[in-house]
């Protein structure tokens, strides 16, 4: 059975490989709980994507947390899985939009 799951991982990363692409880009650019903007999270104004995310939270009827959570878990799973790639500068916008969306919902 073991041999079969590694055979499986092993399609899925030369799928991955040959597309391009990864599964976490396909998951940014492609959500299922949040219709988010273009390049949302290459934005410079952290107040700018905080509200972006928040708009899209809100509409969205196929989230399964609430706003807050669905919105905060899009931008963590981001700056997560952008790990090193991710510029320093960018990152700290990123988390001051994360402080920006803890204001923006009143959690702060």
């Amino acid at each position: 059975m073991a041999k079969q799951d590694d055979a499986k991982q092993d399609d899925a990363k030369q799928d991955d490989d040959a597309s391009g692409e990864r599964w976490s880009h396909d998951v940014t650019e492609h959500s299922d709980a949040l219709d988010l903007e273009d390049d949302v999270f290459t934005w410079d104004d952290p107040a700018r994507i905080a509200a972006s995310l928040k708009r899209s939270a809100e509409a969205s009827d196929r989230r399964k947390g609430t706003p807050y959570q669905s919105a905060m878990s899009m931008l963590t799973f981001y700056v997560n899985r952008a790990g090193a790639n991710l510029p320093a500068a960018q990152r700290d916008v990123l988390d001051r939009a994360k402080d920006e969306l803890r204001t923006a919902f009143g959690r702060d």
